[in-house]
């Protein structure tokens, strides 16, 4: 009696000893597949950061100005232009009063500094503007003056930023990289891994 008991039992956990097995075996076909948001790429390149109402958004160094022949770099004691958005979430005015970075000499803020409540202070000339409600939002300029070190696409900068009512942020913004992936012309059209046979 004894047999025919364990014997039933044993049966009867034949169908959920099949489903947990199937369960595994659907987890483990997910198991190291690349997803579809594993190859996306952000449409925006620069650093995000916040300080109070405060939230910067895009902030980058200006891609290196180069005539072509040269390498695209800031070499030491030159000036580098930078771009974000400074927006302003709260309901009261703030003002950015001061940035500082061990990357260069000093920070020249021009134009604008104020950040109106609940608009955005866009930085930089060549920063895209933003939809703005009230129409189109004020801007400003931050340039690195006097580098202390060779700047190159891709390098990290660690900046502060201080705003009279928000604070001190600190935070790195990288510089900007080409849109386009630079080629060799010293090889044109030569396939890669090619040999000779």
């Amino acid at each position: 009696m004894k047999r025919r008991t364990v014997g039933s039992r044993i049966r009867s956990l034949g169908p959920v000893v099949a489903a947990v097995g199937a369960a595994l075996l659907v987890t483990g076909c997910g198991a190291g597949q690349i997803t579809q948001t594993d190859t996306q790429v952000a449409a925006i390149n620069g650093t995000s950061a916040g300080v109070g109402t405060i939230a910067i958004r895009n902030a980058e160094v200006s891609y290196p100005e180069t005539d072509g022949d040269g390498p695209a770099v800031y070499p030491p004691n030159s000036d580098a232009q930078t771009t974000m958005w400074l927006v302003n979430q709260g309901y009261e005015a703030d003002e950015l009063v001061s940035a500082r970075t061990d990357a260069a000499s000093q920070v020249v803020i021009e134009g604008s500094r104020v950040v109106p409540a609940q608009r955005t202070l866009v930085i930089g000339t060549d920063a895209p503007a933003t939809s703005e409600p009230a129409g189109d939002p004020t801007r400003g300029t931050l340039t690195l003056q006097g580098l202390t070190r060779e700047l190159r696409p891709g390098q990290m900068v660690e900046i502060t930023l201080t705003f009279r009512d928000a604070g001190p942020v600190t935070f790195e913004m990288p510089v900007t990289v080409p849109d386009e992936p630079r080629t060799n012309p010293a090889e044109p059209g030569e396939p890669h891994g090619s040999g000779g046979h």
